[in-house]
């Protein structure tokens, strides 16, 4: 899509300016993406209740209009910070990008983010106390770096009326949605979602999440502990031998767990267990009662309950939705 400006039909008045932000090493998909996704909501709505839309690129000397697709003077409504294509530790950071969305902010406009943009919206300070979302993958470091937001990385989209998160990096998708649905109402969200080929808005991130355990944390006894849960987790598992193996009392064993692994024992061994069952579902046909059996779980119920609040998805609709292999078992 060119840059050049493109004006819109004299008729069509817009109901809100979707500013996009582009900042060094951001996803342009994302950008270009958004852009068409209000274009076709707006031809949905027959261009009666246009989105404007404008892209506006940070640099050193500030943050300027570098695209716009209805000519006139500019009175932001949203500002979007897309996705980064750069891990979090690469992220550079943005202070004149976050100073611009906080003042676009205190004239109105309602801050969002996607992804690892998450990080961008989070130096303007604006989110902390906030709940927010952002990658599975990159929770941990969002909540490090800025121990005042409330994470809720569970959720693909957390609408905190003038601060809206979206989780994943395709998740511009869903921001794009929920954004056209408030504008231009429901109808209009679900036209442009049939002819994109996608689904309405998803809720949650957890049937995408994966349990990555962490060795590198430095306490050399609570690895000890971790090695023997994941070598057994399949059998039955005395958390007594977990503080023998780790050479502490019970207390100082839970304490020192927790702060190496962020879970508690049994959390812990419940993620080894149900990450093993996803496996399974999506690799094998056995049915679901065995799987439960082999990775630890004497009572199938059992499983079928926590792999519901673990992942967000019953077993057999985790295995429709993500196995590779014909479904098969009960």
């Amino acid at each position: 899509m060119s840059e050049a400006k493109r004006t819109m039909p004299s008729e069509a008045q817009p109901v809100a300016e979707i500013g996009l932000l582009i900042y060094p090493d951001c996803q342009l998909s994302a950008i270009y993406g958004l852009t068409d996704l209000f274009r076709i909501a707006n031809d949905w709505a027959d261009g009666r209740h246009a989105i404007r839309v404008s892209h506006w690129q940070a640099g050193p000397g500030g943050v300027a209009c570098i695209f716009d697709s209805h000519a006139g003077p500019h009175r932001l409504s949203h500002v979007i910070a897309p996705p980064s294509i750069v891990m979090p530790e690469r992220m550079a950071p943005q202070a004149e990008a976050a100073g611009w969305m906080r003042d676009r902010h205190a004239e109105g406009a309602t801050l969002c983010s996607v992804c690892a943009g998450a990080f961008v919206l989070a130096e303007t300070g604006l989110a902390d106390g906030r709940r927010a979302t952002t990658h599975w993958a990159f929770a941990r470091q969002l909540a490090q770096r800025f121990p005042k937001i409330r994470l809720a990385d569970e959720n693909m989209v957390v609408d905190e009326g003038d601060i809206i998160t979206a989780g994943g990096i395709l998740a511009w998708a869903d921001l794009g949605l929920t954004l056209v649905e408030r504008l231009l109402g429901p109808a209009t969200m679900l036209a442009t979602a049939r002819f994109l080929l996608v689904d309405p808005p998803r809720s949650s991130q957890r049937p995408f999440a994966s349990f990555v355990p962490r060795f590198d944390h430095g306490d050399d006894a609570i690895r000890r502990a971790q090695h023997h849960l994941h070598a057994h987790a399949g059998a039955a598992v005395d958390m007594s031998d977990l503080h023998a193996i780790a050479g502490m009392t019970e207390r100082t064993f839970l304490r020192r767990f927790i702060a190496a692994t962020g879970h508690r024992p049994t959390a812990y061994l419940q993620q080894v267990r149900i990450a093993r069952g996803r496996e399974a579902l999506e690799r094998t046909n056995a049915p679901v009662d065995r799987i439960a059996w082999e990775v630890g779980y004497g009572d199938p119920a059992a499983f079928r309950k926590t792999f519901q609040k673990l992942v967000g998805l019953a077993p057999n609709a985790y295995r429709q939705r993500f196995g590779i292999a014909p479904a098969g078992g009960a």
